[in-house]
């Protein structure tokens, strides 16, 4: 959309026909421009224009622009129930952001926010996402939260972590009003787990909570309102192949979605059980091997709709195969509910490949990754249709990625 002068003067958005006084036969129109519109309706409108438009606001004119840095517009588009998902793609030294647009289906580059370019926290890794918010690492193990759309950046506490392998971090966003977040961490070793929790409305970490065994005549009721539930799945242990490298970006794998009011973390075993960590019980318990534990395979944890999926890449009879699983309560066991077509997933058999994947409402995003090959397929679990994403490029060069995560791209989420 174009502009002809600073005020936006006769663009044209709306026709209204009314009828002529005097001849009910005949009819003339009207046209509305923009400045004719209050500030209000005006920004109602803008704010369901998809995201990428915000960086071309500020270049329109200068009423466009005021739009832009203007909070009452950032509320408006708050009440935009959902935007379609971008990915946040994860590759060693790139110095900028690449994100994929899944609805233009198109690549795009963002500029590191301002405290993501310091020197110090340059080796930041991203590790977590919710909302349009992305959660970022420091090599000393404390966090940095950024908007990735706006730029917006901040440092969390200090984190004074117990002294034991950190398993999981999650993070979730309140979606009413984007401006409020918590950060999960999930430590120890089986049977010892425990869990630590950031608020971003307190500002501060909580005490370490223990969690127990979980025995099976434990009841799983409580009086928490919390509907939190919290997945993750961790690659390290006898059942992944030596030979599949987990990208340290995924390293502490983790989803988030709600679940009866009940916060539930999920992780792989070194004997490659899923365990879950009930965090409103405070309880862990383990589910059924999803392949023998010997078999070779690569395997991811995502959520998609509210619900945690399991992503699996795993050789049989001279083939590979990608599926997806979901865990059958009622029956207590694993539930195939999508597979890749076997002519696309047959030149991964024997390439050694390592899945991270990601998903968004209906979604997921596959990032294989191995020595010889580097691929990105998209699956949509209603159609069970995969598409291969397109090759990016910066400056000529095609760059691999060997993870991704999901936001929405909101330029009202605050940090």
């Amino acid at each position: 959309m174009e502009c002809n002068n600073d005020q936006c003067g006769g663009q044209s958005v709306v026709s209204l026909k009314r009828k002529s006084p005097g001849d009910g036969e005949h009819a003339i129109f009207n046209t509305t421009s923009l400045d004719d519109l209050n500030e209000d309706l005006f920004e109602r409108i803008l704010s369901w224009l998809p995201t990428s438009t915000f960086f071309r606001l500020s270049s329109v004119c200068k009423r466009w622009k005021s739009v832009a840095d203007s909070a009452s517009f950032k509320l408006a588009c708050s009440h935009v129930p959902s935007r379609d998902p971008w990915f946040l793609m994860v590759a060693p030294n790139v110095n900028q952001s690449v994100i994929f647009d899944s609805a233009e289906r198109s690549w795009k580059k963002l500029n590191h926010p301002p405290l993501l370019q310091e020197e110090s926290n340059q080796n930041c890794v991203p590790v977590a996402a919710s909302g349009g918010l992305i959660c970022h690492r420091k090599l000393s193990g404390n966090f940095i939260v950024s908007n990735p759309v706006t730029g917006s950046c901040t440092e969390l506490p200090p984190l004074h972590a117990p002294q034991q392998p950190l398993n999981a971090i999650v993070m979730n966003t309140a979606c009413k009003d984007q401006l409020s977040f918590k950060i999960v961490l999930v430590f120890g070793e089986l049977p010892n787990l425990l869990f630590k929790v950031y608020h971003s409305r307190s500002g501060c970490w909580d005490d370490q909570t223990a969690l127990r065994r979980k025995t099976e005549d434990n009841s799983m009721e409580h009086d928490s309102t919390d509907d939190n539930v919290v997945y993750f799945l961790s690659k390290a242990g006898i059942v992944v192949a030596s030979n599949m490298q987990r990208s340290p970006s995924k390293q502490y794998s983790s989803v988030i979605t709600n679940k009866d009011g009940q916060e539930i973390v999920y992780f792989l075993n070194s004997s490659g059980n899923v365990v879950g960590c009930n965090l409103t019980c405070k309880c862990f318990f383990e589910y059924p091997r999803l392949l023998p534990v010997f078999s070779e395979y690569s395997i991811d944890v995502v959520e998609c709709n509210g619900e945690m999926l399991v992503v699996l890449l795993s050789e049989f009879l001279e083939t590979a195969t990608i599926r997806i699983w979901r865990y059958d309560e009622a029956n207590k066991g694993w539930h195939q509910i999508a597979a890749m077509p076997a002519a696309n997933s047959h030149e991964w058999y024997g390439k050694k490949a390592d899945i991270n994947c990601v998903g968004a409402g209906n979604q997921i995003l596959i990032c294989l990754s191995s020595p010889e090959l580097c691929t990105y397929v998209l699956c949509d679990l209603e159609t069970n249709k995969w598409v291969e994403l397109p090759k990016c490029c910066i400056n000529g060069e095609v760059i691999d990625f060997m993870s991704a995560f999901s936001f929405e791209p909101r330029i009202e989420a605050s940090v």
